[in-house]
């Protein structure tokens, strides 16, 4: 009876017989082809695949370099004040800004990206607290309804820029196209590439228009966030926040790398750059990205108590 024995790589096994000892003979030496060795002009599938695989390292150069690149923001404290003591005073600071939003008509944007896990749910839940919600609009962004998917893409965001007076956050954004949609396939290589312009162009018109726009990335170590989901899983009332998405996004974290990395190259705008925030410390983060929005969708806008009308100041007695 023959025997025929799996050949692993690097070695070559013969064929044996079962009364037979193995022979193992050293691995046959592979010469390079004649168009390995440059010798033959490369066909249009080989300039194709080397075009595709310069991109790709290109794409992995900057994704290794994009933390050094984006607009950091870094939280500054009063002496002797801790974060908690400044995210009151902060929030002080939006709910005039946002007296001043109402009274003149300002619009404003905050857009929220980063890792699962990385502060972005907790950090809405401060900036809900402190402002009037009915001058205040949060947008989840998930997958685009069957009537979304009809429509262009850009569609269902152009519906959802704040009205006169108001702000707009967004938790997750337009930028999925490049994100999720991408790495997913959920849009074509031609689709995900468009839309970095049609990005750039929306942004401007917005821009164009008055509205103020924040942009915050929100970045944590791998670690970081296993320790967030691993907390997660271990609490009950948090469970229900980990979903099997999170460990599939974890398991392609290079590929987020990439992503974010072109992004923040390829959206950040003068206007509107991209603002990195370390969010591995939540609380520390929270004040960096309190700080960046005042600042962001304060530029401009005049923040001093409006003057009374002098009908009111009689009534009240006040002879100013």
């Amino acid at each position: 009876m023959k025997v025929r024995i799996d050949r692993p790589a690097g070695r070559r096994f013969n064929e044996i017989t079962s009364d037979r000892r193995h022979r193992i003979g050293p691995a046959p030496v592979r010469r390079p082809t004649p168009r390995a060795r440059g010798l033959l002009p490369m066909g249009k599938k080989d300039k194709k695949q080397k075009k595709a695989e310069e991109a790709e390292r290109k794409a992995k150069a900057d994704a290794a370099d994009w933390r050094d690149e984006a607009q950091i923001a870094e939280p500054e404290l009063e002496k002797g004040e801790g974060p908690e003591a400044a995210l009151k005073r902060l929030q002080d600071q939006l709910v005039m800004l946002q007296h001043a939003y109402v009274i003149h008509g300002h619009r404003g944007i905050v857009v929220l990206e980063g890792w699962d896990a990385a502060g972005k749910g907790g950090l809405i839940r401060r900036i809900g607290w402190c402002l009037d919600p009915r001058h205040l609009r949060v947008h989840s962004i998930g997958a685009p309804t069957q009537g979304e998917k009809r429509q262009h893409w850009m569609q269902r965001f152009w519906t959802r820029v704040p009205e006169s007076g108001r702000m707009a956050i967004f938790d997750r954004s337009w930028y999925g196209r490049v994100l999720v949609e991408r790495i997913e396939g959920f849009a074509t290589e031609s689709e995900w590439t468009r839309a970095y312009d049609e990005i750039r162009a929306f942004e401007t018109t917005l821009l164009d228009e008055g509205i103020h726009i924040v942009k915050l990335l929100l970045d944590i170590t791998p670690e970081t966030q296993l320790d967030r989901l691993q907390s997660r899983y271990d609490n009950p009332e948090k469970r229900w926040k980990l979903t099997e998405d999170d460990l599939r996004n974890r398991a392609r974290w290079r590929d987020y790398e990439i992503a974010y990395g072109e992004m923040v190259e390829r959206t950040s705008l003068p206007r509107a750059p991209w603002q990195r925030i370390d969010a591995n410390d939540k609380d520390m983060a929270r004040v960096a990205a309190f700080e960046a929005i005042i600042k962001g969708l304060g530029d401009g806008v005049d923040v001093s108590e409006p003057t009374v009308p002098p009908l009111i100041r009689a009534f009240f007695g006040d002879p100013s």
